[in-house]
């Protein structure tokens, strides 16, 4: 494959410098994976499943609220379904609600698993932690094994415990999704059993989704796994999500990895953020003849629509509590439990500071629920952990995190970050500077729909492997016009010599308004893509930031 200096440029600047590693990266079938027996306690997981398959016991698939617990619940359900064919009954999975329950294992759903007969939970996409209630589970008798991605920051669950991340893993790759550990699993399931390798195929559209959801780096084997499962996907094997894609006004057989990430995700899990989870490993495990196909897609684009109107007056309420603070850290009871993570990160990106929403916890007085999102260069799960003590949940990672304190500690927090933010930022007095990075400059007359071609054999694109930003300079800009209801965004179009290149500004219109229109040369940095329009393929710039 002859491939163009620009690829190769961008590639180097991803790591990515030997013939082997370019052909690997580029290639349609790429074969970079690893074995699963070399993940912690898998053999031993696959072996007690089995073992317990072959016992008559009954088991649980005991998931999480997100994109990723519902894709790896509904992948487990899948594949044990092959296995337990001739009893279903004695298969069934349970999700915890995000309100009443919360993230990961607790005792009354474990004491009802338990009162429904069942003998075994598989937990996926949570429990590395839940050392009190695996132990509780045992005591009641039944077994649990722990399937799971995060990191390992508090005492270890007593069990068969399957996670990259465990202390003493050798496994190569650690960033695998919830899925994407569900997956090994069933490889080796899929291997120990003599099952067909065509379950294992039939479910790569759930670890594509799992590792777009849970915004995973795009590399390594998570780019195997995803760029396999964005072709199961365009297949249109599996029938709730073909529906779904169809009601969202995706085109089928055309899905992205954009299209997943800022589509399909989101659906799925709005049944989580406004009520139940469960009503999307439905849809995702539903078969073609189910006659309530139509109306659990129906109502799970409802609640997505509701999902964003809960957001924009979430997003209103806490605006006008905000305070301009290096740290923004804002007491909103109005705000939505299921959304506030979303409006945190929507403020953080608008102040571009480290931003925190706290609220009433549903069902428990005195007590709030929080939830924040970090910019580059600042790791929230630090910030927060100095002030544990104050926390009676806590957990996360650099650029996320939640907990739940007593509301009479909410100012307490409060000053403690302030004055952690200040130290930051005396130390480091750039830390809140934007930070607009380019990959490489262009000339005008590279930017041709070839190029624009040869830049999709870097996809899938997502976390670890953004679009190129190319940085076009001393360019005039021609025949601006906003769009949208609001005006917000702009198209125009760059003349350089016979060069004309269309070019679209979201969001960002009035910021930029006298470059626009004041008939002088800028530098614009943004993405080169492709789409289809009307049955025409065209080309356009999407500007992400212009420089005087």
């Amino acid at each position: 494959m002859e491939i163009n200096y620009i690829i190769k440029t961008l590639l180097s600047k991803r790591g990515i410098d030997s013939e082997e590693e370019i052909q690997e990266f580029l290639s349609p079938k790429p074969r970079k994976t690893y074995d699963p027996l070399l993940l912690p306690d898998m053999e031993a997981g696959a072996d007690l499943i089995l073992q317990e398959i072959r016992n008559g016991s009954r088991i649980m698939i005991y998931g999480d609220y997100d994109a990723d617990g519902i894709t790896a619940t509904t992948l487990m359900m899948s594949v044990l379904g092959h296995l337990m064919k001739d009893r279903p009954e004695d298969l069934e999975y349970y999700i915890p609600s995000r309100f009443g329950e919360g993230y990961g294992l607790n005792p009354e759903a474990i004491r009802f698993i338990h009162d429904k007969g069942f003998d075994l939970i598989v937990t996926v996409d949570c429990g590395s932690v839940s050392k009190d209630e695996v132990r509780y589970a045992e005591e009641l008798g039944m077994k649990v094994l722990v399937t799971d991605h995060h990191t390992i920051t508090d005492t270890m669950a007593e069990c068969l415990l399957i996670n990259p991340k465990k202390p003493g893993s050798v496994y190569p790759f650690k960033e695998l999704c919830g899925c994407g550990v569900a997956f090994k699993l069933a490889q080796t399931l899929q291997k120990k059993a003599g099952l067909p390798k065509s379950i294992l195929t039939e479910v790569l559209d759930l670890v594509a989704i799992g590792t777009i959801g849970d915004i995973m780096p795009l590399v390594d084997e998570n780019r195997t796994l995803v760029k396999y499962g964005l072709k199961v996907i365009n297949q249109g094997m599996r029938p709730g999500l073909k529906e779904l894609i169809i009601g969202a006004g995706l085109t089928p057989g055309n899905v992205s990895s954009e299209n997943v990430g800022f589509v399909i995700v989101p659906h799925l899990n709005a049944s989580g953020r406004i009520e139940d989870a469960s009503w999307a490993v439905k849809l995702l495990l539903s078969k073609g003849n189910d006659p309530e196909l139509s109306d659990i897609v129906d109502d799970i684009i409802f609640k997505n629509k509701e999902r964003k109107r809960i957001q924009t007056d979430t997003y209103r309420a806490c605006m006008e509590l905000a305070e301009n603070e290096d740290f923004m850290i804002i007491r909103c009871d109005a705000a939505h439990e299921g959304i506030a993570g979303i409006v945190a990160g929507k403020i953080k990106d608008h102040f571009y500071r480290p931003t925190v929403i706290c609220m009433p916890s549903q069902g428990e007085e005195g007590l709030l629920k929080g939830t924040g999102r970090s910019i580059e260069g600042i790791s929230l799960y630090e910030m927060l952990k100095k002030h544990e003590e104050l926390f009676i949940k806590f957990g996360g990672h650099s650029g996320a995190c939640g907990f739940t304190m007593k509301e009479e500690d909410f100012e307490e927090l409060k000053k403690g970050l302030l004055r952690d933010i200040s130290e930051i930022k005396e130390s480091d007095p750039g830390v809140f500077e934007r930070k607009y990075p380019w990959d490489m400059d262009l000339d005008p007359d590279d930017v041709t729909p070839e190029l624009a071609d040869k830049l999709e054999l870097l996809s899938p694109f997502g976390n670890g492997n953004p679009k190129p930003v190319f940085r076009i300079r001393n360019v005039r800009l021609r025949d601006a016009r906003n769009m949208g209801a609001d005006g917000k965004h702009a198209r125009f179009t760059v003349h350089e010599g016979s060069r004309y290149i269309n070019c679209v500004l979201f969001n960002k219109a009035e910021e930029y308004s006298d470059m626009l229109n004041d008939g002088e040369k800028h530098d614009i940095a943004g993405s080169l893509e492709t789409q289809f329009w009307q049955g025409q393929k065209r080309m356009q710039f999407i500007v992400e930031n212009m420089i005087d």
